[in-house]
């Protein structure tokens, strides 16, 4: 007989909306991670398992059938499959609706991480890094070069795979975890909590000593933290030009690479500790712990410059803006343009001429992108918005 899957509904509402600051979208619960496909947002949560929300967090469902660990650290996404780790690793076919266990070959199954690299998952434990090329099938050592068990974040750069560790630094991998290189030269503590990745460059977030940064694959850093008031940073996020990073203070905003930064925590109370940060469609996300609790939210429009400019020969214009995905754009001259999701992913890119030119970003989703145009060398950007 088939059995219809039914998910215990626990709504959570809060609709007093105050324009310009973060608003609680859900509560009660240390937040640990934070992960979305499109419209589907998942919670971590410390103790009850998995939050989901559809509605950019108008409520949040329960979704833990088939969880035998409700204390979650990370997730990741990869295509329709979701991975959760805590207690082992679990994934998710059909939006959370039901969960199986996928720690078979784990020797040590507190998972603190999770990265996807190409076919490849990456699991960090407290007993090294873990790789699984079957989807979660099977799971393999993959920590040959790290001299410290403790895993507790990923980035993936391309080709090149960073580990943050608790108490080792920084490793990373050029050949798909096979092996490792400490890559600590200028870091000034060992307990790396968060990755953002731009380009050629990296920041580091850690547990102390604020953020740093690399240009050239983590053989040099530099702390940026001037305007930091608090030095734990817990995550880390790219929006187009800005870097936001969550800390025990609230959430801080870099618009030139974290040589200074600024609070926006307008609605934390003081000394939100916020561990994760999420960028879906129009809005920021953030998970908080140790009270206030919960899952909040604020429109990116309100926080992200997103626009740098440098003196170009010409001049353009773009309308309209918001669109439902065709521009039309005016150049007064030949240019490049191209167009990145607010984590600076390329969604579009064009050779375009003097004169009109017409833009079609119709297959892309909903949200807020950015627009560069550029010309000899010199550029300029935009914010374009897709509705």
């Amino acid at each position: 007989m088939k059995k219809t899957l039914l998910l215990s509904i626990a709504l959570l509402s809060f609709t007093s909306i105050v324009k310009a600051q973060w608003v609680q979208t859900s509560s009660n619960q240390n937040i640990y991670a934070l992960a979305s496909d499109g419209t589907n947002i998942f919670a971590g949560t410390g103790s009850a398992g998995i939050d989901w929300t559809n509605n950019n967090g108008s409520s949040w469902s329960s979704v833990n059938n088939g969880l035998t660990s409700t204390g979650i650290n990370a997730i990741a996404i990869n295509g329709s499959t979701i991975y959760a780790g805590g207690s082992g690793i679990f994934s998710s076919s059909n939006n959370g609706g039901l969960w199986n266990s996928a720690s078979s070959g784990l020797t040590n199954t507190v998972v603190n991480a999770l990265a996807i690299s190409g076919t490849t998952i990456f699991a960090g434990t407290n007993g090294g890094v873990f790789a699984s090329t079957n989807n979660g099938g099977s799971w393999s050592s993959s920590s040959s070069g790290i001299s410290v068990s403790q895993i507790i974040s990923f980035a993936v750069n391309g080709s090149t795979l960073y580990a943050g560790t608790s108490n080792g630094g920084v490793f990373s991998s050029t050949n798909n975890g096979a092996t490792w290189s400490a890559k600590n030269n200028g870091l000034t503590t060992n307990n790396v909590t968060s990755f953002a990745v731009n380009g050629s460059t990296i920041f580091a977030g850690t547990d102390g000593g604020g953020v740093f940064i690399s240009s050239n694959a983590g053989g040099l850093w530099a702390p940026v933290n001037s305007g930091l008031s608090n030095l734990k940073v817990h995550s880390l996020v790219y929006s187009g030009l800005d870097l936001i990073a969550g800390t025990d203070d609230g959430v801080f905003l870099s618009n030139n690479n974290g040589s200074s930064w600024s609070s926006i925590s307008t609605g934390f109370p003081a000394n939100t500790q916020v561990w994760t940060l999420l960028i879906s469609g129009t809005n920021i996300f953030a998970g908080t712990r140790l009270g206030p609790y919960g899952v909040w939210k604020r429109p990116l429009s309100e926080i992200v410059t997103g626009v740098k400019e440098w003196s170009i020969n010409s001049t353009f214009n773009i309308y309209p803006n918001p669109s439902a995905g065709i521009y039309e754009l005016e150049l007064e001259g030949n240019a490049n343009v191209i167009v990145t999701d607010m984590m600076g992913n390329v969604v579009y890119k064009q050779q375009v001429q003097k004169g009109n030119t017409q833009l079609n970003l119709e297959k892309v989703k909903n949200g807020i992108y950015i627009l560069r145009v550029e010309e000899n060398g010199n550029y300029r950007t935009m914010k374009l918005v897709k509705e």
